[in-house]
């Protein structure tokens, strides 16, 4: 006897319609289908190379900015040089020294001329307070540890770790990864402190400064006990620091330490005597 299967056409196509059914729309009927992991980080990946262009050209266009104004600069000193010593005009300048000549009355004698901007690693100084953390050489001796608590009393909204094994690239690595703002790393040479680094994050600038004739506070009143010294924001003097040079050095050591209240009576002084810069 044969057996005969009889077989609904609807249901093979409701059959079929299951099967060309995108996997992920099964049980999810009305829903769009969920974007791969790959898609997504292939949109993730472009939107960041479009951020990085557009910084890029408004990078490029600052600095040509700053480049129009250097130049603009530069002309007027060499017509403001022409009209103290009674020398010729440069040739190329002499179709446009007039209009630089009227120019002239528009600067201000106090000014700092063109200041690069975009390549300040300080223009958001001053908006929060910085972090910064002290530490030492490796195997650091007695007399180097009592100096890098010293400099922790004298830098408020500083910590200062224990180096232990750590490398200078794990090192900058961590403080990377918890906003430190700058690292500085004291040195030694047979006890005695002689050099200190410091570095800002996350791009530099990075000063090295040598020490000498190192005075800690136990040096001062050894038999005395010490004062509690104060925790209170400073006032900072910079003197003799009106160079190009010294001006870069005065923005290091300067944003080391956070904006004073009014009301503060604690003072830090650097002093350039001879390109020496005495602390105090």
């Amino acid at each position: 006897m044969t057996k005969v299967r009889v077989v609904d056409n609807s249901d093979l196509g409701k059959q079929a319609k299951v099967k060309n059914r995108h996997p992920r729309m099964i049980g999810n009927r009305g829903r769009k289908p969920q974007a791969d992991i790959g898609d997504r980080i292939t949109v993730a990946v472009a939107g960041l190379l479009r951020r990085q262009a557009r910084l890029r050209r408004e990078y490029i266009y600052r600095k040509s900015i700053e480049q129009r104004d250097q130049q603009i600069e530069e002309k007027k000193r060499k017509i403001r040089n022409v009209l103290e010593t009674g020398d010729f005009v440069p040739p190329e300048l002499r179709q446009e020294a007039l209009n630089i000549h009227k120019k002239l009355g528009w600067d201000d004698k106090g000014a700092d001329g063109v200041v690069n901007h975009c390549d300040d690693e300080y223009r958001w100084a001053g908006v929060n307070d910085p972090k910064i953390i002290i530490t030492t050489s490796r195997d650091p001796s007695s007399r180097l540890r009592q100096f890098a608590q010293e400099m922790h009393l004298l830098i408020p909204n500083s910590q200062r770790i224990n180096r232990g094994n750590c490398q200078e690239t794990e090192l900058m690595n961590a403080a990377r990864a918890n906003d430190i703002t700058d690292v500085i790393v004291l040195n030694e040479t047979r006890g005695n402190p002689d050099g200190l680094v410091v570095c800002h994050l996350p791009f530099g600038p990075t000063a090295y400064f040598t020490l000498s004739h190192a005075v800690l506070r136990h040096d001062i009143s050894k038999e005395s006990p010490l004062a509690p010294m104060s925790q209170a924001f400073p006032h900072l003097i910079f003197h003799n620091m009106t160079s190009a040079l010294g001006r870069r050095v005065m923005s290091i050591l300067k944003y080391l330490f956070p904006v004073p209240k009014d009301s503060s009576k604690r003072l830090v002084t650097f002093s350039n005597t001879g390109d020496v810069l005495s602390f105090r």
